[in-house]
């Protein structure tokens, strides 16, 4: 069973207009590590809400900050999503998943939901390469309800774009 989430789609259509073009590639990505954090034990009404707005906000100052140094415009997205809704006592939480999102080591900090979450995301953008502890095929399931459509397409021409402009910084976000 896949889940789907009205917070996804209400932020997702909010700023529908930065996404542009990209918005089904990246609505799809949002899913498929929503549903990733599912399949690694991250359940639960308040951790759905949690892992939601992680997932659709952890990508998302790429393409409202025309930024591929994205890690703060989204931290910040997600922290005005928190206050503006009710739920600021998520902020550490919520900000430890971004910020650690695409760390390559293990996360061992105070937010147990944010390895998790990077273990779902790396899960995802390395097709299932990095997909350790998941049951077989769930990346496969996961990519047949929500395809590419793009996404990893458009990571690899913002990365070589970066990476001209940048050569001695092209992938600020990841973290050791």
């Amino acid at each position: 069973m896949t889940t789907v989430s009205p917070i996804v789609d209400a932020v997702l259509e909010e700023h529908a207009p930065a996404l542009g073009t990209d918005a089904r590639g990246y609505r799809h990505h949002v899913y498929r590590v929503l549903n990733l954090c599912r399949a690694l034990g991250a359940a639960g009404a308040e951790t759905d809400d949690k892992v939601a707005i992680a997932s659709v906000c952890h990508d998302l100052g790429i393409w409202t900050d025309h930024t591929f140094d994205y890690l703060a415009p989204s931290i910040a997205l997600a922290e005005h999503y928190l206050d503006t809704s009710g739920r600021p006592e998520w902020r550490a939480e919520i900000r430890a998943m971004i910020a650690h999102h695409h760390q390559v080591t293990r996360y061992r900090g105070p937010h147990a939901l944010a390895e998790t979450f990077r273990r779902a995301d790396w899960a995802d953008v390395t097709l299932g390469l990095r997909a350790r502890g998941l049951p077989s095929g769930q990346v496969r399931a996961l990519y047949q309800r929500w395809p590419d459509a793009g996404f990893h397409r458009r990571l690899v021409t913002l990365t070589l774009a970066r990476a001209r402009r940048h050569p001695l910084s092209p992938l600020p976000m990841l973290k050791w």
